[in-house]
């Protein structure tokens, strides 16, 4: 008796990791619903600076990003056509820094920079998708010497990775 116990427990404990390794749930939170039977390129055009300040680095970088994200997280080629099946275009309409708090002298001790960007999306393959919007993002409690020009690197990186998420989820994550 004591034997036949002890058979059964090491089967159980032979057949356990089978078990777990067999047993998986597969789940992508990129949040893409992409229909890629009929959706296969993206035409990205860059966005221009269309505000009263102009700061360059920021537009370089928000270009960079809204790129690498559509083209990391779906299987959409990008392409410089009129043509494609989605287009995404616009333009970056207020870089605005604002005082948030004043010290006891009387001058401003926390900054916030605030981005907002118009966009225009064309889905030619389902045209009742397409829309006109704009999206911001912000980071505040920057020390005042991050006023523009001299809004630090990672700042600018936060928020135009932030700006291009809320596009990706606005254009093909339908959430």
């Amino acid at each position: 008796m004591v034997w036949t116990k002890k058979i059964v427990q090491w089967s159980l404990l032979l057949m356990l990791p089978v078990i777990v390794l067999s047993c998986s749930v597969s789940y992508k939170f990129n949040g893409s619903s992409i229909n890629y039977d009929k959706v296969k390129t993206i035409s990205i055009a860059d966005f221009p600076i269309k505000s009263a300040y102009v700061y360059q680095p920021l537009a370089i970088k928000f270009n960079d990003d809204l790129k690498d994200i559509f083209t990391r997280q779906t299987r959409l080629q990008l392409v410089r056509s009129a043509n494609a099946d989605l287009q995404i275009e616009g333009e970056i309409t207020g870089i605005n820094t604002y005082n948030e708090a004043v010290s006891a002298d009387g001058f401003s001790s926390k900054v916030k920079v605030v981005v907002t960007v118009n966009v225009r999306f064309v889905n030619n393959t389902n045209h009742e998708e397409d829309f006109e919007q704009q999206f911001s993002a912000f980071r505040s409690d920057l020390d005042p010497s991050s006023l523009l020009p001299n809004i630090p690197d990672a700042t600018i990186a936060e928020i135009t990775k932030e700006i291009s998420e809320q596009i990706f989820n606005a254009t093909v994550a339908n959430w």
